[in-house]
């Protein structure tokens, strides 16, 4: 259907008013997180009707029925949404004193709320970079010199290399190896590389397999 003149400037006027009146300061954090504080989405738009009237019509302490009025919910659950918020410590009302009328008054905190999503905001990131972060690797040629007790030779950090690079032995095996050999008592390459070999050619392919290996040996 198209508008006419009068339609379409009374239109424009219309959203012109809505824009100037502004924006409300929504807190990103509560968008992101409020599914880890176990929020409803209703809570979450009760909370941001109250941020609302705090901020744009200086409403401290809005009413229920101000609340209800802006909510499609029942007004039954507006009041549950409020009392968990409270009872859950995630909004807080401080009690105070008109300093000019001398009159008790009361206001929303706010406060506990966003001390619980710098909380959430926290974890996220220790996650985030946790993840982020290259697992440590451990340095194969120094636990190899020292379970030697001395530095390695050229021939021998070659060894280690060939198994890792040609033979394309895991670390933690090739490790493994070291460790059986000095369960052994014979600490030499040659011997390490018998291991592997021999690990190899029974398909052992994780430390877990090469333990059970050397148990079933150790007990025939």
């Amino acid at each position: 259907m198209k508008r006419n003149e009068k339609e379409q400037s009374e239109l424009l006027a219309a959203f012109t008013a809505g824009w100037r009146s502004g924006n409300v300061a929504v807190p990103y954090l509560l968008l992101a997180s409020y599914r880890q504080l176990k929020l409803s989405e209703a809570e979450v738009m009760l909370i941001i009707h109250v941020m609302a009237l705090m901020e744009k019509e200086n409403k401290d302490f809005p009413t229920l029925e101000e609340l209800q009025g802006r909510m499609s919910i029942p007004p039954e659950k507006v009041i549950a949404a409020l009392q968990k918020l409270l009872k859950e410590g995630l909004l807080s009302i401080d009690e105070g004193v008109d300093p000019v009328t001398g009159v008790q008054n009361e206001k929303y905190n706010f406060n506990p709320l966003m001390e619980r999503l710098a909380a959430c905001w926290l974890e996220e990131t220790a996650k985030r970079q946790q993840q982020e972060e290259p697992p440590v690797r451990k340095d194969i040629f120094s636990i190899f010199e020292k379970e030697f007790a001395r530095p390695l030779t050229p021939m021998e950090l070659e060894s280690i290399t060939g198994w890792l690079d040609k033979d394309g032995y895991p670390e933690d095996l090739i490790l493994a190896g070291l460790k059986e050999a000095v369960f052994a008592g014979k600490v030499h390459f040659r011997y390490i590389d018998r291991i592997l070999l021999e690990w190899s050619r029974n398909r052992i392919k994780t430390v877990e397999q090469a333990k059970e290996h050397s148990q079933k040996f150790r007990t025939r």
